[in-house]
């Protein structure tokens, strides 16, 4: 053991940091593919009709193409150099990403440059993302007591649901808007508010210490020189296990972002599916803590597979009930549906991901895991909308496709080891090849 004492754990202070970091990533993505579903298509794409929809949606999912690429690189550095160095990096590429975008010239001042150059501000918000949510995952667990990392963890994804919030809250007066002010400079303005929140989180972030489980790790010469070879050496079952698990996101952008255009479709205003997404989250943010507290009690795997089954029941019946006079009965039903059932899998992967991993190779595992199985969230409104989501009748696709990846997400859960009651420091040890005392280490 190293004779330097490690920094002391502050499981609060890395919670606050994790949940303002999540709520940033959120508030540009959710931002986009809202605009992608309500705004883009008018202004980034020669006609408006569903060819310039799926082409939108689409842009939306190219940030999950550089994701998987961002995880490989951004978790060597995370496992190399520490989560903490890491996360600044990828806040401030967020921030300036989103930022960017609001710049953009549109089709009609650039012609097919303006969408070119949104796919290309959209890679960068998906290289930073890339790593996000692994680095805050794994530097709130290694910061919080053993016996309550899924409610300290919870909090990371807790931040998703701020940011989504926000983003709705601020779109909200923005589609309300006469077309002559929000497809010329209306829906450029949250893209700018995004460096507000950047600026509060870095300043937040850059307070807070390294860990001290990477500290102790790095003390002892247990650093990887290349933290991939480690991973698929010692943990590819987990890695795969994540990937399948990690398909329930797409819950997620079938709620936030083709529940909308499909509301739209059938009748609702723009700005009651905005509310929709308001309202669930907001209840969100209280279920979720819950849902942690609940899975330290009694572990991971059933309050994810109950997460995941929940939300395959009850999205088809959140459907059905959109249409113009039913909106108190489709607010009951988005809470339902999100905040009382996905909000269960959303709560406990953070821990559940990160508990698979050792802490020499946790970021990296994290990272490519989820970010491979982000794929499918990426592109669910654009294969969704392809095959007829978003049209009338259209809650058909989109509850078999919800279906269809809650099971895969539950069966892959159910192969995994409940982790509730192993020390952080033994996580994700058993059948690990390690050599102590050497720093370079595969």
């Amino acid at each position: 053991m190293s004779t330097t004492a490690a920094p002391r754990k502050t499981p609060v202070r890395a919670a606050v940091a994790s949940f303002l970091g999540s709520a940033v990533e959120y508030y540009d993505f959710f931002l986009f593919g809202s605009a992608a579903a309500l705004i883009f298509p008018k202004i980034f794409f020669p006609s408006d009709d569903q060819a310039a929809l799926v082409m939108s949606f689409a842009t939306f999912g190219f940030a999950y193409i550089a994701r998987p690429v961002g995880a490989v690189f951004i978790g060597h550095f995370g496992d190399r150099i520490g989560r903490r160095r890491v996360l600044l990096f990828t806040l401030l590429l967020m921030g300036l990403s989103t930022f960017a975008i609001g710049c953009l010239p549109t089709f009609e001042q650039i012609g097919w440059a303006a969408p070119a150059l949104l796919v290309v501000c959209r890679l960068l918000q998906g290289l930073s993302a890339s790593g996000e949510q692994a680095g805050a995952s794994s530097l709130t667990l290694e910061h919080a007591p053993d016996d309550r990392r899924a409610f300290f963890t919870s909090w990371t994804l807790t931040g998703t649901q701020g940011g989504q919030i926000l983003a709705a809250l601020i779109l909200i007066p923005i589609v309300a808007m006469p077309d002559s002010i929000k497809l010329t400079w209306g829906w450029r303005i949250p893209f700018w508010l995004s460096a507000v929140v950047v600026i509060v989180a870095y300043v937040i972030r850059r307070g807070l210490h390294e860990t001290p489980e990477f500290e102790e790790t790095k003390a002892e010469g247990r650093i990887s020189r290349i933290p991939l070879i480690a991973l698929l050496r010692d943990h590819w079952r987990d890695v795969l296990r994540v990937i399948c698990c990690a398909f329930i996101a797409a819950v997620s952008t079938v709620f936030g972002n083709l529940a909308i255009a499909y509301g739209v479709e059938v009748g609702l205003n723009a700005a009651i599916t905005l509310w929709l997404v308001v309202v669930a989250n907001l209840v969100a943010i209280a279920t979720q803590p819950l849902f942690g507290t609940l899975a330290d009690r009694i572990g991971r795997k059933p309050v994810f597979i109950y997460g995941a089954l929940a939300s395959a029941v009850l999205m088809p019946f959140y459907m059905l009930s959109m249409g113009p006079g039913r909106e108190v009965l489709t607010f009951a039903l988005a809470v339902l549906t999100f905040s009382c059932g996905y909000a269960a899998a959303n709560a406990v992967w953070p821990s559940f991901y990160a508990e698979m991993f050792s802490t020499r190779v946790r970021f990296s595992g994290v990272a490519i895991g989820t970010q491979l199985g982000f794929l499918m969230a990426g592109f669910a409104p654009s294969i969704v909308t392809a095959l007829g989501g978003v049209q009338q009748g259209g809650w058909v696709v989109i509850s078999v496709f919800t279906a269809v990846i809650c099971v895969i997400a539950t069966v892959s859960a159910l192969t995994a080891r409940e982790t509730k009651d192993i020390p952080t420091a033994q996580l994700g040890t058993f059948g690990e090849n390690v050599t102590r005392a050497n720093p370079v280490a595969a």
